[in-house]
């Protein structure tokens, strides 16, 4: 639906917001260029899907906005056993659900028992459930978690906190009622979902007994945009307060205007091209129609070679990124890794067809190279045709691709579309892209060969990559609690998945936002001063958000800066462009 469309259907709507009541009353509206897929949250996988969950329910501990360090959230402290293997957190009291029962530690130990025992519910959160060895409330201020072996990431366990009395009651997390304001409303974070309209919008009111003060205005929505464009056209018209995902040539054109203000910053996100290396279920039964070229790594490791990262970031993202390599990105020093010059895929497209002819697959008397079995090596490009990048970078490696003798059909499709088609395994190439953790844990647990799907549709795994050697990395760092040594874990675990290229990393984005000045100021960045708004790893810039004097009223929540070194809950209202699949992998964001 396009922004005339959509403006039409909300003003003869009285689901909507009229124009002149948002004016009047306190409301942060936000656009979205990405569909949301769930917003149960135990499969919300998309990130502006998470970033609904990160505002209705709070989370034991979430990193902190000045530094991404673990804070309290609804755990206000823990302790850990000498052993490493037991886990103690004292839960907050006084904290209350919207219907007015109150927040225990039985509902945390709900949570976590159900993605435990239930497959569905494991498909947004399960990779940080699997050491669990148990979970119980001994009494409602406390929460225990017993591991199997120790386990670095029990203070970055990024899972939202739901009412047991709520969502004990629903024995199907794939029921469409899961994702109904009646299942959803009720929360405990700074914003409650009041309205949900699919492709359309979400609404969230600011909830007045948020435990640590009501935020600063009183409605939050989120309204879908069928592109970048479209959103930058709200935005000056005042239509909207905030957009992200833009491009070079949009945020250059929006710098300077009045009431407008631009963020370039630093990114939790990285963009990859998915290369299929043979789909499969948890059971290593194939799923999918994948070309099986791409099990061979000698293959993957060529259309690595002809691949020009630098260009695309040079001529399509306009300079916003930087050069990709491991898994987790510039945002986090301590585990990034770079490849080093000997490891890194250069672009020399004669020394990806040199290897191609070593590895058998030699060129047709159409140019066109015909592998081992006689078949021609033809791949299909799978992109979003709402996304900048997709559109014009596709063209790119068709080209490049092409000269080296593989033919590629270019399919750009809708953001379900591409989600569905690569969570089944029905892709050769796409490309993707995932929101990091400040922990690493996740990212990596998200490419282990105990992330592959039980069936085929699900989301648990980011690649469909299994391989024992990396599996041994993983299981080494997430059980090291030495700083240093986890951290050369982590930077061994990214070069081993480098070296197999079940995707091959792009660039680390710089998110690219814009917001009205004149309506809105004092969006807490994480970190602080040189990250993002929207897309964090916590809820900081929503409920911190301050109306600008005369563009939006004031109210309670806390002053900017008050923000540094805590964690709390968040804010958010979406409308979205389609709600299909549960998947995490473009999403990052957290999923693109």
């Amino acid at each position: 639906m396009g922004a005339v469309a959509l403006a039409a259907t909300l003003m003869a709507d009285p689901f909507a917001p009229q124009a002149q009541a948002q004016q009047d009353s306190r409301v942060l509206r936000v656009a979205l260029v990405q569909d949301v897929d769930h917003l149960n949250p135990f499969l919300a996988s998309f990130a502006s899907s998470t970033m609904v969950g990160r505002l209705a329910w709070e989370f034991l501990t979430l990193p902190s906005a000045e530094d991404n360090s673990p804070s309290p959230g609804l755990a206000q402290s823990w302790t850990t056993s000498p052993d490493k293997l037991t886990w103690t957190y004292q839960i907050r009291a006084g904290v209350k659900w919207s219907d007015g029962q109150p927040v225990t530690a039985k509902d945390a130990a709900f949570t976590f028992n159900r993605i435990m025992s239930d497959k569905k519910a494991q498909e947004a959160n399960g990779t940080y459930v699997e050491n669990f060895a148990s979970v119980t409330a001994p009494d409602d201020r406390t929460l225990v978690i017993r591991t199997k072996v120790p386990q670095a990431s029990m203070t970055a366990l990024d899972v939202p906190i739901v009412p047991e009395h709520v969502w004990a009651g629903i024995s199907d997390m794939a029921d469409p009622k899961t994702d109904t304001v009646p299942v959803v409303g009720v929360g405990d974070g700074p914003f409650l979902i009041t309205g949900y309209r699919p492709n359309e919008l979400v609404r969230l009111k600011a909830n007045p007994d948020y435990w640590r003060g009501k935020a600063k205005y009183d409605e939050l929505q989120f309204i879908t945009y069928k592109n970048a464009e479209a959103a930058v056209n709200a935005l000056r018209n005042n239509e909207v307060d905030l957009v992200n995902r833009l491009t070079a040539t949009q945020l250059d054109t929006l710098a300077g205007q009045p009431g407008i203000t631009t963020s370039k910053a630093t990114g939790r996100r990285y963009r990859e091209l998915l290369m299929n290396p043979g789909a499969q279920n948890a059971a290593r039964q194939p799923i999918g129609d994948g070309n099986p070229a791409l099990k061979d790594v000698r293959v993957r490791k060529a259309i690595a070679q002809a691949i020009d990262p630098q260009t695309l970031i040079d001529k399509v993202l306009g300079g916003y990124g930087q050069l990709g390599g491991g898994l987790l990105p510039l945002a986090y020093p301590r585990y990034h890794w770079d490849p080093s010059d000997a490891q890194r895929y250069k672009f020399d497209p004669a020394a990806a067809g040199a290897a191609l002819d070593a590895a058998g697959y030699r060129r047709g008397a159409d140019g066109t190279r015909v592998g081992p079995d006689g078949k021609p090596l033809e791949l299909r490009l799978l992109g979003k045709a709402s996304e900048d990048f997709s559109l014009r970078a596709a063209d790119y490696v068709v080209s490049w691709l092409g000269a080296i003798g593989i033919k590629v059909d270019k399919q750009l499709v809708s953001d379900n579309e591409v989600d569905d088609r690569t969570n089944a395994g029905t892709y050769d190439l796409a490309f993707s892209g995932w929101g990091t953790s400040p922990d690493p844990d996740y990212t990596l647990g998200k490419q282990t060969c105990g992330a592959l799907p039980a069936t085929a549709g699900s989301s648990s795994s980011a690649s469909f990559f299994c391989d024992p050697q990396f599996d041994a990395l993983y299981a080494r760092e997430r059980a090291e609690l030495d700083p240093a040594k986890r951290a050369d874990l982590v930077k061994q675990a990214q070069a081993r998945y480098y070296d197999q290229v079940p995707s091959f990393v792009i660039d680390y984005d710089n998110p690219l936002e814009a917001y009205r000045s004149d309506r809105f100021t004092g969006f807490p960045k994480q970190p602080a001063g040189t990250g993002t708004i929207m897309e964090q790893s916590g809820y900081w810039s929503f409920y911190g958000a301050t109306p600008a004097e005369g563009g939006g009223g004031s109210g309670g929540g806390l002053s900017p800066g008050a923000w540094v070194g805590i964690g709390a809950a968040a804010v958010v209202v979406v409308a979205v462009g389609g709600v299909t699949a549960s998947r995490r992998r473009k999403s990052a964001d957290d999923q693109e």
